[in-house]
């Protein structure tokens, strides 16, 4: 599938900017103007960053959290047990204790306590002395748990899941999603509604004089934090999402944040951090913690202020995610084999579950069905009686509000979630009426193809995959949901040499050239284990081959060169 973009708006931008006409296309391509490609190749928050009080309740939220700094109250933070989660909670307790509050934090446990405020933790926090209680990435589904305490402590819930009716009767709920909520920021993650939130509660206290003798804090040094979030909550990477990655990336450069220092040396992540760094190498980590071992190892991580702790607590991390990976794979070939029998009889959605399979782990297999047969998945494992589960969606299917009319039509027992993932829960016995509700809501799902379609941008000559175009092109970096990394072809190349390396011996690094022998550019292809590309990539024949794939300009030891990341192949 090509992805097409008009010529004369993109002939505009690179005349107006100054760029090569295939970035002018590339920007076309994804729905950028001539007005605002400037932006989105240099995305700063002073042009794109809103003013936090169009979100509902935003000053509402602010005046209460300026109240009770001024006051000198203990806070409590309430978050959730993913990376949006632990990086909100930790911006919000940096950012209090900054400004000399006394400040409880607390992360559920996945399995005793479930998603989300449960009484007897918001009772044990108001017994250590909590006044104002503030739940990040949770907590608009929670009106009935959070009542009990009224009276006893101020509640306000900073979130982004869907809301369903009326928010909870507490002092303020800012979540750019709630019904009533008219701001067009709900696209932002968790982390990002802190932030804006403690811009908002400076400008609050910067109206009564707080600050007279005394330093602002910084919030520009939270943006990491909020970069984290954003990729690994899989929130769509344009505007001021793009903005708040590309700014945080740089902070992130400078290793300033012991728990995110040690994390990135622990996963051996030696060059400047990207977008795929935080998805890849840093998510997946944090993430392990919540999911079979202590909830808070994530938060604690990131709130670490001292680097020898940090690299216990990042090797600790290291190993809990091995753990993890070695649990997903004793569930996902039975996974996937369940899903493969689905699909073939009809269904349009996933559901797989099984006994004791792990719920921390469920959500995971069921993005690894989502994009093998690009359809939406639902994996639960089942204990008890009940079955716990997660889903993961594909894009224009919105998984979390079927998942919540499941629930209000009585299949389940609990259920929420935005529209590329969710998380349910229901008696066993219900398992095939879910099913059944799912397959009829997401009825479109059958007449997607069985792998997601190859969005080709461009075609280019091996001569002209220059180290200065493909570091043009790296300019539409971070890539990611909303602005996936061009894929180009290559077409008529053939192999000169190529060879396995690697851990594993699961990169198959080459160097091809063009019909005729123009040219010469390295090629490299990833988990290349098995398979016929690989085998074509490896053959002694050479015969000629067309390559899809990503041009990247690539640093090594203070040398920039020219890449191409081989996706996918053809022999011609």
């Amino acid at each position: 599938m090509w992805r097409e973009a008009e010529d004369r708006v993109s002939l505009g931008i690179a005349q107006r900017l100054g760029v090569p006409e295939i970035l002018g296309r590339l920007l076309a391509a994804r729905g950028v103007g001539m007005e605002g490609a400037g932006d989105f190749l240099e995305p700063t928050l002073r042009a794109l960053l809103p003013d936090p009080s169009v979100m509902a309740d935003m000053d509402v939220a602010a005046e209460r959290i300026a109240d009770a700094v001024r006051r000198g109250e203990t806070v409590a933070v309430f978050g959730d047990y993913d990376v949006d989660g632990a990086c909100s909670g930790a911006l919000m307790a940096t950012f209090l204790r900054s400004l000399g509050c006394r400040v409880l934090s607390h992360v559920p446990d996945r399995t005793a306590e479930g998603y989300g405020p449960n009484v007897p933790a918001l009772r044990s926090l108001i017994e250590r002395g909590a006044t104002l209680i503030l739940c990040v990435d949770c907590g608009t589904a929670a009106g009935d748990v959070l009542g009990s305490v009224r009276g006893q402590a101020d509640v306000v819930v900073l979130d982004h899941h869907k809301s369903e009716g009326p928010p909870p009767a507490v002092v303020a709920t800012v979540n750019p999603n709630r019904l009533d909520c008219d701001s067009g920021l709900g696209t932002l993650c968790a982390a990002a509604i802190v932030f804006l939130t403690a811009i908002a509660t400076v400008r609050a206290l910067r109206r009564t004089g707080f600050f007279s003798g005394r330093r602002e804090p910084d919030l520009l040094g939270l943006l990491d934090l909020v970069a984290l979030a954003t990729v690994c909550d899989v929130m769509p990477l344009t505007g001021l999402n793009r903005a708040l990655v590309t700014q945080g990336l740089k902070v992130m450069a400078r290793r300033e944040r012991p728990g995110i220092a040690a994390l990135l040396e622990v996963a051996q992540a030696k060059d400047r951090p990207n977008a795929m760094t935080l998805g890849f190498a840093l998510g997946p980590r944090i993430n392990a913690a919540g999911r079979i071992s202590e909830a808070d190892l994530g938060l604690r991580l990131l709130l670490c202020e001292d680097p020898v702790e940090a690299r216990g607590l990042a090797a600790t991390l290291d190993a809990v995610n091995r753990q993890r990976q070695a649990v997903e794979a004793s569930m996902l070939d039975a996974a996937l084999q369940a899903a493969e029998a689905q699909l073939a009889a009809g269904h349009a959605a996933v559901l797989v579950s099984g006994a004791q399979w792990h719920p921390g782990v469920v959500g995971i297999v069921a993005g690894r069905i989502k994009e093998r047969f690009n359809r939406p998945a639902c994996v639960a494992g089942i204990a008890d009686g009940m079955a716990k589960g997660s889903g993961r969606s594909v894009g224009g299917l919105d998984l979390g509000a079927a998942v919540i009319a499941a629930r209000q039509a009585g299949i389940l027992a609990t259920g929420g979630g935005h529209a590329m993932a969710a998380g349910f829960s229901l008696a066993e016995a219900q398992l095939a009426a879910f099913h059944g509700f799912l397959d009829t809501r997401l009825a479109d799902a059958v007449r997607l193809p069985p792998a997601a379609d190859l969005a080709v941008e461009g075609t280019l000559a091996v001569p002209g995959c220059t180290t200065e175009l493909a570091s043009q092109i790296g300019r539409l970096a971070p890539f990611g949901n909303g602005n996936e990394e061009p894929v180009l072809i290559l077409p008529r190349t053939r192999v000169v040499r190529a060879d396995r390396v690697g851990r594993e011996a699961a990169t198959i690094r080459a160097f091809v050239e063009g019909e005729g022998g123009g040219g010469r550019l390295k090629a490299v292809m990833f988990r290349a284990k098995e398979g016929p590309l690989p085998e074509a990539l490896l053959g002694r024949d050479r015969l000629p081959l067309h390559l899809a794939g990503h041009l990247r300009a690539e640093e090594w030891n203070g040398t920039v060169s020219a890449s191409f990341i081989i996706t996918d192949a053809a022999i011609v």
